[in-house]
């Protein structure tokens, strides 16, 4: 019987697959048990490698009971930081971070002009709720925003990896550094699916 092989390949991992309740749904009502249910599963593929850099699990450590995760499973889930001195950025992506962050700033100083002349109409507590979610989705939606999402970047470049993440920011990053990447809500069809991969080339082994 021929044996069918499977090459190892990486995954990066973000936050947000464990602490957004709508990301984390199908594998556990609290972050504990997501990284739980998570663990078992990646625990039973082989040809799949699990990362995560050490700024993002640092991050993770916040939201979860670490007394509740066995050390036998974190060990599917590996710490690696980026290279970030031997890792090249192309110019063009410099030249379009700052062409973002410039649109982005006139867009929140015209929320702050429309706030200021609405303040006759309306209390000020509500003009200041609006103009701070306003401001926020025009300066932070679609946008890396901290040196956690340039790791998450940085590392699934450098692993030529799989990239899991629901923050739209990253995403629209990760295509633009023609990075691979999946949406949150599709991983555990993929863990799933990658588990029947991995019986079907232990039975043709057998």
């Amino acid at each position: 019987m021929g044996q069918a092989k499977f090459k190892k390949s990486a995954v990066v991992l973000d936050t947000s697959l464990f602490v957004n309740p709508e990301v984390r749904e199908s594998f556990g009502r609290t972050p504990t048990e997501a990284l739980e249910d998570f663990l078992f599963l990646a625990s039973q593929i082989p040809h799949l490698e699990f990362y995560m850099p050490p700024s993002i699990f640092e991050e993770l450590l916040n939201f979860i009971e670490p007394e509740k995760i066995s050390g036998d499973l974190l060990v599917v889930l590996q710490q690696k930081p980026p290279k970030k001195h031997e890792l090249t950025c192309p110019a063009f992506l410099l030249y379009e971070l700052i062409e973002d962050m410039r649109e982005r700033i006139n867009k929140g100083l015209r929320v702050a002009e429309k706030a200021v002349r609405s303040v006759s109409k309306a209390g000020e507590e509500d003009i200041i709720k609006d103009m701070r979610r306003k401001y926020r989705e025009a300066l932070r939606e679609g946008i890396i925003d901290s040196k956690e999402d340039v790791d998450l970047l940085l590392l699934a470049r450098e692993l030529d990896a799989l990239l899991v993440t629901a923050d739209q920011g990253i995403i629209k990053w990760a295509e633009k550094f023609g990075i691979k990447w999946l949406v949150s809500s599709k991983f555990k069809e993929y863990l799933l699916s990658s588990i029947k991969k991995a019986e079907i080339s232990a039975a043709l082994k057998s």
